[in-house]
C-alpha cells in the first residue's frame, strides 16, 4: 500500500545499470520519494498501472525501452489509464533531443519533461541530479494541481447531470421531439438563439438545457428578466459601472455580461429592453466588447446570448419598439415552443411528473389519479401553459391525500381561473347584492393584482407590469389584506 506522504514512482527501464543509477540519484531523497515498482517493458508498466492506477504519481520511462509498446505510444496509453499521472522520459544521446519535432511529439503525447542519459563511464549519476530531481518535485506539484482540477470537473459534471435531470424537458409530443432534436444540435454552437413562446411554456427551462448541454457548461449561466428592471437601471445591470461614475456609485460593479464572460447570458422578455440598451446590446454582439458606465476603455467579453420573448418581435419592429438589426443578430437560431393546448399529448405526462415530483418533495406518498380527474385535466385549455399546470398540481396536492378526484381538479382549476375563463370580466356575483363603490374597487384591485402576480416571476416584476413602484405595491398589498 502506498505511502501518502511520499512521491510514488514507477520506473520503466530494461537496463539494470540504468536502474541502479536512478536509485543512486534519488537515494538522498528516499524519505520523500518512493520507487514503488520497476518494470522492464511497456506491457508490464501498463499492467501495473491498470491494476492500481492511483498508486503512482510519476512514471520515469526509457524512451528506447524494449518491446512493441514504446515511445509516444506508451505515453498515450499511460495517460489513458490515469490522466493526471506525470511522465518523465529519459533517452540516450543517440536520439537528437534538440530536434523540435522530437520534443513536440513527446509533449503532445503527454510527457511532462525529458532528459538524456550520461555516458556509461559515469557511474554515480545517470542524469544531471539537480535538474532531474527538480523535475520530479515539479511534476508532482503539477500532478496534485491536475488532480484537484480533475476532481472539481468531476464534481461539476455530477452537478450538471443532476441539473439536467432536475430540469429535463418532459414531453412525448411530436413538436417537442423536434424541438429537443434542434436543441441537441445547436447547443454545441456559440450562435445566438432566440426562443419564442407564450408565457409559461418553458422558455427558461429550454435556455438552461441549452447551456448545460453546451461546451460552456462549466462556466456561468446568468439570467435576467428584461421586464423586471426599470429602464434607467437596465444598462448598469447589464454592463456595470465604475466607482464615482454617478451619484451613489460608491464602488465599482461588474455587469451581468462581465459575470457571464466565458459562459451564457439569458435575456428573458427581450422585447421589454429599452431602445438605448438595445443599441448597446447590438454593439456587444457585433464587437464582443462592453462599455461600463464611467469607463472609457472597452472591456472584451466572450458570451453566448440566448434571448426569449412572448411577443411577436416582427410586430414590435413595425411599431418602432424593437430594432430590426438587433432582431436579426439574436434570431440566428430561432426556437419556438408551442402552447400546451397545441401539444396536448404532453399534458398527461406532465401531470404525472409533477404529481410525483411535488409529492416526494412534500415527503408524502404519490396519490392515485382517478381516470375522471385525468379527463378533466386533458379537457382544460391551460392558458397559463406548463406554469399554470404546475401551480394547479401543487394546489391539488395541498388539499388531497391518497387520491386525486375529478372534484379536486375542478376546484383547483376554478380557483386558478378567476378572471381567465370569464375573459377577465369582473365577477359581481362575488359581492353582496348592494355594495359600496369602495368595496367594488377593492375587490377589483384584489382580483387583478392576483391575476398579474400569478403571471409574474416576482413581486418586483408584477409591480412594473402594474405600473407602480415596488414599495408602493408592498403597501397596496397590505392595505388589501394580502398575506
Amino acid at each position: 500500500m502506498r505511502s501518502d506522504n511520499k512521491i510514488s514512482l514507477l520506473i520503466i527501464e530494461d537496463e539494470d545499470f540504468d536502474v541502479k543509477r536512478i536509485k543512486n540519484t534519488i537515494k538522498l531523497f528516499s524519505g520523500s520519494i518512493d520507487i514503488r515498482k520497476v518494470v522492464s517493458s511497456g506491457a508490464d508498466a501498463l499492467n501495473a498501472l491498470s491494476d492500481s492506477p492511483e498508486d503512482y504519481d510519476l512514471v520515469i520511462m526509457d524512451y528506447q525501452i524494449a518491446g512493441p509498446i514504446r515511445g509516444e505510444e506508451l505515453i498515450k496509453k499511460i495517460k489513458e489509464i490515469n490522466s493526471v499521472i506525470q511522465i518523465i522520459v529519459v533517452t540516450k544521446l543517440t536520439v537528437n533531443i534538440s530536434d523540435f519535432n522530437f520534443a513536440k511529439g513527446l509533449m503532445e503525447a503527454g510527457a511532462y519533461w525529458y532528459c538524456t542519459k550520461y555516458p556509461v563511464d559515469i557511474e554515480e549519476y545517470i542524469y544531471q541530479p539537480t535538474d532531474f530531481l527538480m523535475s520530479i518535485f515539479n511534476a508532482y506539484e503539477k500532478k496534485k494541481l491536475e488532480t484537484v482540477t480533475l476532481n472539481s470537473k468531476q464534481r461539476l459534471r455530477k452537478n450538471i447531470e443532476e441539473i439536467l435531470e432536475k430540469k429535463k424537458i418532459i414531453s412525448v409530443s411530436e413538436p417537442m421531439r423536434i424541438l429537443k432534436e434542434e436543441i441537441e444540435k445547436f447547443s454545441q454552437t456559440d450562435l445566438s438563439i432566440l426562443i419564442s413562446g407564450a408565457s409559461g411554456t418553458g422558455k427558461e427551462l429550454v435556455a438552461n438545457y441549452i447551456h448545460y448541454k453546451s461546451k460552456r457548461k462549466y462556466e456561468n449561466l446568468v439570467a435576467i428578466n428584461c421586464g423586471s428592471i426599470p429602464g434607467e437601471l437596465i444598462e448598469s445591470e447589464l454592463f456595470g459601472y465604475e466607482k464615482g461614475s454617478f451619484t451613489g456609485a460608491s464602488s465599482s460593479k461588474a455587469g451581468l455580461f462581465e459575470v457571464a464572460d466565458g459562459g451564457t447570458i439569458f435575456l428573458d422578455e427581450i422585447a421589454e429592453l429599452p431602445m438605448a440598451a438595445q443599441v448597446k446590446l447590438l454593439r456587444v454582439i457585433q464587437e464582443g466588447e462592453i462599455e461600463k458606465i464611467g469607463r472609457t476603455k472597452k472591456l472584451r467579453v466572450n458570451v453566448r446570448i440566448i434571448a426569449a420573448t412572448n411577443k411577436n418581435l416582427i410586430a414590435e419592429i413595425e411599431s418602432g419598439k424593437f430594432r430590426e438589426d438587433l432582431f436579426f443578430r439574436l434570431n440566428v437560431i430561432p426556437l419556438h415552443i408551442l402552447p400546451l393546448r397545441e401539444r396536448r399529448d404532453d399534458i398527461e405526462i406532465l401531470i404525472r411528473h409533477f404529481v410525483e415530483f411535488y409529492s416526494l418533495d412534500m415527503g408524502r406518498p404519490v396519490p392515485e389519479i382517478e381516470s375522471g380527474s385525468m379527463k378533466k385535466f386533458l379537457e382544460y385549455d391551460w392558458p397559463g401553459n406548463v406554469r399554470e399546470l404546475k401551480n394547479v398540481v401543487q394546489r391539488i396536492l395541498l388539499r388531497t391525500n391518497d387520491r386525486i378526484s375529478s372534484k379536486d381538479v375542478e376546484l383547483a382549476l376554478m380557483n386558478y381561473s378567476i378572471g381567465i375563463k370569464k375573459t377577465n370580466v369582473f365577477n359581481f356575483d362575488a359581492l353582496p347584492a348592494i355594495a359600496p363603490l369602495k368595496d367594488v374597487e377593492k375587490k377589483l384591485k384584489t382580483d387583478y393584482i392576483n391575476y398579474v402576480m400569478e403571471r409574474s416571476n416576482s413581486q418586483t416584476e408584477a409591480a412594473f407590469k402594474l405600473g407602480v413602484a415596488p414599495p408602493n405595491l408592498v403597501r397596496l398589498l397590505k392595505e388589501l389584506g394580502f398575506k
